[in-house]
């Protein structure tokens, strides 16, 4: 009889299969087929008794009722096989030719009401001890008997049925767990604890990157909205400077006079226009190109932003400077020379808020590089020396509640 790479007959094949027919046959050709192990040592018998298929096992028996004691590379018997499933027929006629395999035990030293205990068949486990060659105090290599088994699985029927039969713990049966068993439950214990901290670590680190995520969001929303107000007020200066030109004080000569052309601004030659003309221009210009730049560049990466919007915005205090200075300019020609206290007002009060705003933003912005500096430094030492990981990373700390807690010019 040939065998596959598995070392499987034709038997094995149809016993798993259920096909008698077949299996009759072949036995009648060949009665030693049934002693022909796979490569794991299971049987014909091991594979119809874990099958269920009763009348194959009834074949196999017939023509050899000691191939129930042949035991795979597990040490498990048919009847180890048959306890794991429901058919109570199989695991009595497995019993029937020599009550004695009940005691056999596999290499964890479990006994076939062991296995049927831990895999919770109260009716087998019923089956079982319905014979009285049954051993219901057997105890495993990790120290347990049936009955601590049971106390495991915490099934009460199977608990109650164990005791009426006379089951005791293995410490109660003089017994006491064996130091494998101990080191069993110490390397569970341990094991636990592993995969619940990394569990938990997984748990941290998603919400970590979901809560880096949305601050990222975030991010990119406000530079989204910094840019789209940048555009809207540059337009609103470059509008406010084209129109300021055609609106000046004291309008435009509408009569041929002497020194004068038609269509020339009144005030046209007085030093404070001049300078209104060329600080209006200015910002005129200065704003013109940065709507340039909004309207014909579309910056996907956030850097790029973050750099974009840089410039944009000191161009922008730039043009509100220009601007301003513009005003200023104009209102010396506007009060005349008997307010000119006026004007000199005007120039007050918008020097100081003008130079005290950009000046703060300025200070802002070159304090927030300075610890950006610093923090850089700190992560590089971190790097290069262990000994000081702690007290840098809590200088870091400290200094990244600074910096997210405070508001910074872009």
């Amino acid at each position: 009889m040939t065998t596959d790479s598995s070392n499987s007959t034709a038997l094995h094949t149809a016993a798993a299969q259920g096909h008698i027919e077949v299996v009759n046959l072949l036995l009648d050709a060949d009665s030693n087929l049934a002693k022909i192990a796979r490569n794991n040592g299971k049987t014909v018998l091991h594979t119809a008794a874990r099958m269920g298929h009763l009348e194959v096992a009834k074949a196999v028996l017939n023509k050899d009722p000691s191939i129930g004691f042949r035991i795979d590379k597990k040490g498990q018997t048919a009847l180890h096989m048959a306890v794991k499933g429901q058919n109570m027929d199989m695991v009595v006629e497995l019993i029937k030719p020599d009550p004695t395999v009940l005691s056999l035990e596999d290499n964890k030293g479990n006994t076939p009401l062991h296995i049927a205990t831990k895999k919770s068949r109260t009716k087998i486990v019923k089956c079982l001890l319905s014979f009285e060659d049954i051993n219901v105090n057997a105890v495993n290599k990790a120290g347990e008997t049936p009955l601590d088994i049971a106390e495991t699985s915490k099934i009460t029927e199977m608990i109650d049925i164990l005791k009426e039969a006379g089951a005791a713990h293995s410490k109660d049966y003089g017994k006491p767990p064996s130091a494998a068993k101990q080191l069993k439950q110490t390397v569970s214990d341990i094991k636990h604890d592993v995969e619940s901290q990394i569990k938990q670590t997984r748990q941290t680190g998603f919400r970590v990157r979901k809560i880096a995520k949305k601050v990222k969001k975030l991010h990119i929303n406000g530079l989204n909205n910094a840019i789209n107000s940048a555009t809207v007020v540059a337009v609103l200066i470059a509008t406010v400077a084209f129109a300021a030109i055609f609106t000046v004080p004291g309008q435009y000569v509408e009569e041929k006079k002497d020194g004068f052309t038609l269509g020339q601004a009144n005030i046209a030659n007085n030093a404070a226009f001049i300078l209104f003309f060329l600080f209006d221009s200015l910002a005129l210009f200065i704003s013109l190109a940065v709507v340039v730049v909004q309207t014909s560049i579309v910056v996907i990466e956030e850097k790029a932003k973050r750099q974009l919007m840089f410039v944009i915005n000191k161009l922008m205090w730039l043009a509100c400077l220009f601007i301003s200075i513009a005003f200023i300019s104009l209102t010396y020609i506007v009060v005349g020379s008997h307010e000119q206290w006026l004007a000199v007002y005007a120039t007050v009060i918008g020097a100081t808020i003008m130079l005290t705003t950009i000046g703060s933003m300025c200070y802002c912005v070159i304090r927030h590089r300075l610890e950006e500096n610093k923090l850089r430094n700190i992560r590089r030492a971190e790097t290069h020396s262990h000994s000081f990981s702690m007290s840098m990373a809590s200088d870091s700390e400290m200094y990244s509640e600074r910096y997210n807690k405070r508001m910074y010019a872009v």
